[in-house]
């Protein structure tokens, strides 16, 4: 009896050997990075955002010993791409950059025009890579030089319109705010990104946009813009001489902006853990703290719950707004 129980034992011993093997592959096969990474980014090269994921696309490929790749997946403000990332496979190899256009295009874009997505819930939040202001930039031939001209023009229909990065952007929410509380009406002109805007406010087709600085700077400081006020509580420290709307008489009209990374729903713990340790680290890095104050981006970082909670906090503040103004796209 005891010779026929050992002999059951050893056998059922020697079938659980394999069995172990297979339950330990799925680990294995889930090692992160296992083959290039994609970061998708859903606006077109000539903005902030592209500038920036290719900064970090750099980096990020030295560390992790993989090919990086940025994906421009352009159009609809940002939902092409932006809906792309959240039906992906949740294994770390395609993450998105994105600016917090992602929390309002949804909200404006008439049905049919754009992707769908739930934000809260289609996309696993990683980093808050910065924040940055917004500000009103007007073509220097206007011969407008502060925010009370800009109003007496538009008010006397000498300024119609104004250029945004896309329907749903920060930017588009702030050109409504500021013709709410100015008591203007200018429509915007939506672009697919920073770029063609900038290139068709250089060329005198639109005469004013709301902008992050780092794209226009250039031109500010050639003389072919002027940058006239800035959509914080307090002036800029990267723009010092720009007044804030409320002291050139516009109030409640602050909107900021910001750039993050995030991934398709159920991306696992682990994973995130890895990339946003690695995205931590490259933001102390001297050379990327100096191409971030270049495109005049304020570095945040830490936990994944930053982003997170920037999300929900900038999903019902918007939502407030958009449903009080209609703001809807063009």
């Amino acid at each position: 009896m005891m010779l026929r129980r050992r002999l059951l034992l050893a056998a059922l011993a020697a079938l659980a050997i394999p069995s172990l093997a297979l339950t330990g592959s799925p680990a294995h096969a889930q090692a992160w990075p296992a083959k290039p990474v994609t970061i998708v980014v859903s606006f077109p090269p000539g903005g902030d955002t592209d500038a920036l994921a290719r900064v970090f696309a750099e980096k990020l490929s030295q560390r992790i010993g993989q090919q990086v790749i940025v994906d421009n997946r352009t159009g609809a403000s940002g939902t092409i791409g932006n809906a792309a990332v959240a039906k992906a496979a949740p294994d770390g190899h395609t993450l998105l950059f994105t600016p917090n256009t992602i929390t309002t295009a949804t909200m404006v874009l008439k049905p049919g025009t754009g992707a769908t997505y739930d934000v809260l819930n289609d996309f696993t939040p990683i980093i808050q890579v910065g924040s940055q202001s917004l500000f009103l930039v007007v073509n220097a031939s206007t011969g407008i030089n502060n925010l009370g001209e800009l109003v007496a023009a538009a008010k006397a229909g000498k300024i119609t319109q104004y250029a945004s990065p896309g329907s749903g952007s920060p930017m588009h929410i702030l050109g409504e705010l500021f013709n709410r509380s100015a008591g203007i009406k200018l429509q915007q002109v939506p672009y697919r990104g920073s770029g063609p805007a900038i290139n068709d406010m250089l060329g005198g087709h639109v005469p004013m946009m709301y902008t992050t600085l780092g794209p226009v700077a250039p031109h500010i400081a050639s003389g072919k813009m002027r940058n006239i006020g800035v959509a914080d509580p307090k002036r800029s420290p990267l723009a010092p001489d720009v007044p804030t709307f409320a002291e050139g008489g516009v109030r409640d009209a602050e909107v900021g902006a910001w750039q993050g990374f995030m991934a398709p729903k159920g991306l696992s713990p682990a994973i995130v853990a890895a990339i946003n340790g690695h995205v931590n680290e490259i933001l102390k890095m001297p050379d990327v703290l100096d191409r971030m104050k270049t495109l005049a981006l304020v570095p945040v970082g830490g936990s994944p719950d930053v982003l997170k909670s920037r999300l929900a906090a900038d999903y019902e503040r918007y939502a407030k707004i958009i449903k009080e103004l209609g703001v809807q796209a063009d």
